[in-house]
């Protein structure tokens, strides 16, 4: 660690939370964006039906309301103390990475819903196993179909959230 960085301390995690009214209206403006950079992206591409394009887009959205609180004590936590560089880097790498897990998250979820019914009982080794790979691809069918859904407004949105974030005072 570096002398200017917060040392870790009892304190440490709870000056990392952020408040709630930030938390809580920052999840509904990422939500409102990244729902909104899905359906762009969908219309723009003249994509299958209304009704599945409004499923992909609140899928996006459900993610980008759970990601935000997430992603936003994770830049805080690895920015405590130190320099506004630092803050935009961890900002933008940890608002990346949970909006892009927690959907896929979300996505795999739904993705093992539709395919539950042709699979083994539940709690079997081949169930365990079917489990574990449908997950699996349903991750990497959402990081290389899914991802280009937040291209450019999305990009666009976590660059813009990064910069206020470190430009704000912690």
């Amino acid at each position: 660690m570096t002398p200017h960085a917060a040392s870790p301390g009892p304190n440490y995690f709870r000056r990392a939370l952020p408040g709630w009214r930030t938390a809580f209206l920052g999840a509904l403006v990422w939500a409102v964006v990244m729902g909104g950079s899905a359906l762009l992206n969908l219309l723009l591409d003249d994509w299958e039906t209304p009704e599945k394009i409004r499923t992909v887009s609140l899928l996006f959205a459900m993610g980008g309301i759970l990601a935000f609180p997430f992603g936003l004590f994770a830049a805080q936590l690895l920015s405590l103390g130190r320099r506004r560089e630092v803050a935009f880097a961890a900002a933008f790498v940890c608002l990346a990475a949970a909006t892009i897990g927690l959907t896929g998250g979300l996505y795999a979820l739904q993705y093992r819903s539709y395919y539950a019914e042709w699979h083994a009982p539940a709690l079997t080794h081949t169930w365990a196993l079917q489990l574990v790979f449908t997950t699996l691809i349903a991750f990497y069918q959402f990081v290389v179909l899914g991802i280009r859904l937040y291209f450019p407004l999305g990009f666009i949105a976590l660059f813009a959230a990064s910069v206020w974030f470190a430009r704000r005072r912690r």
